[in-house]
Formats: structure tokens, C-alpha cells, sequence
């Protein structure tokens, strides 16, 4: 329903900036009221050659041809990772063969948005609903697990990170007088890390880029971290 696709291009915040791709594009509405309302470009598979067939006659109807195209594809041989923002109106098995393509593919910050069906234990970050539609939203976390020594001060901090999908679902820090354990999230390239240092609760709130975490507003300053 129209109302859907309007809440799904809300729930992922869709503008002009962003390239759209619709797997199982059907006939191509996801598309073309992104490239109507927002301006955004977009491209959109499906194995049905009517569908496509439709999507390109209602693109032209909409005088958005410029701005997307549709294709006869499986979307298993298509690339995601030109897509900042992917819509999926897919079954539950496809979803969860979808996600560690998501995961290997698509750029952290990028943002995913479903139509009925999750991803199995791959948290949606928003859920809601229209009419007896359900929506999944996610974005997509960068990869943070590993060794990172935090520079705090005169704390030298080493930090072991366990990362389920957005999550940070484990692991210790280890500091001069002890260690503590340490959970948090990811969201895109913003990192929030929670532990204790001697008892007291820290926040390392900070923003990936490339081997470093640097401060961002919301907790603590003054420190760094790299990859161990």
C-alpha cells in the first residue's frame, strides 16, 4: 500500500543525497515515489518481466526516468553496494540470506528497511506499523570487534570487543588495577562503549574512522582509541 512505502522512505530518512535500491522491485513504487518526493536516485531488480515492464511505464508516467532504472535481475547477482539506503519486500528466508551480504557489502551508516519480514536475531533499531503492515528498520554497524587500547588520561586502557550485528555483547577491559567487562552499541561509524574503570562508569561515546575512535558529543572526552 502507498501509505507503506510512504512510512518505509520516512523510517530511513530518504533525500536527494541518497541512491535507492528496491530487491523485488515489483512495479517500481518504492522507487518512484523516492525519486518524486525526495529526488533521490535509485535502481530497482525483479525476476518478473511484466513487473519491470510496469515499473519503467509508472517512472515515465512520474517523469522520474532520469532518476531510476529497473532490470530484469536476481537480486541474489546484484551489487548492494552502491546503496545507502535498501528496501526490501522480500520472504524470511531471502532476508536472512540477504544479511551477511549486507554486513560484507554495504557502507556502515547505510540503511535498510523491510516490509512484513526481519532478519532473524539481527535486531531491528525501529519497528513500526501501518494499518497490518509491519516495518523493520537497521543500519548497518561498522565492524569494531577485536583489540582497541584506549588512551584516557593517564589510563592506558586495553579493550577486548565482542560484536553481535549493532551490538557489543561482550568482552573485558583490562587497566591498571584490574578489569571490568564492556557492553554498548553501533550505529553506522558512531561507537558507544560502556564499561567501569575502578568502579567508575565510563562512557566512551566516539566515531569510527579507519583504525581510530575519537570523541563525539554524550560521553566522556579528552581520550582516543586505536586497534590493538
Amino acid at each position: 500500500p502507498q501509505e507503506v512505502v510512504d512510512r518505509m522512505l520516512a523510517m530511513a530518512k530518504v533525500s536527494g543525497k541518497d541512491f535507492v535500491m528496491d530487491l523485488g522491485c515489483g512495479d517500481g513504487r518504492m522507487l518512484v515515489t523516492a525519486a518524486s518526493k525526495f529526488g533521490s536516485r535509485g535502481r530497482g531488480v525483479d525476476l518478473n518481466p511484466v513487473r519491470i515492464k510496469e515499473a519503467n511505464a509508472n517512472a515515465q508516467s512520474a517523469k522520474v526516468s532520469d532518476k531510476v532504472t529497473f532490470e530484469v535481475k536476481n537480486l541474489f547477482d546484484t551489487s548492494i553496494a552502491d546503496a545507502d539506503v535498501l528496501t526490501m519486500y522480500l520472504l524470511p528466508s531471502v532476508n536472512l540470506q540477504l544479511r551477511s551480504r549486507i554486513f560484507d557489502e554495504m557502507k556502515p551508516g547505510s540503511r535498510i528497511v523491510s516490509h512484513s519480514f526481519d532478519m532473524g536475531d539481527w535486531d531491528a533499531d525501529l519497528r513500526d506499523q501501518v494499518n497490518y503492515s509491519r516495518i523493520y528498520y537497521w543500519v548497518v554497524p561498522a565492524k569494531i570487534a577485536g583489540k582497541w587500547i584506549i588512551t584516557d588520561g593517564a589510563d592506558k586502557i586495553e579493550a577486548e570487543l565482542v560484536q553481535t550485528h549493532q551490538k557489543i555483547t561482550g568482552g573485558t577491559v583490562k587497566f591498571t588495577g584490574g578489569s571490568s567487562s564492556v557492553m554498548g552499541l553501533v550505529t553506522g561509524l558512531d561507537v558507544r562503549i560502556m564499561t567501569q574503570i575502578r568502579g567508575e562508569p565510563r562512557l566512551y561515546a566516539g566515531r569510527l574512522s579507519g583504525n581510530a575512535i575519537t570523541p563525539i558529543a554524550g560521553g566522556a572526552q579528552g581520550w582516543t582509541a586505536a586497534r590493538g
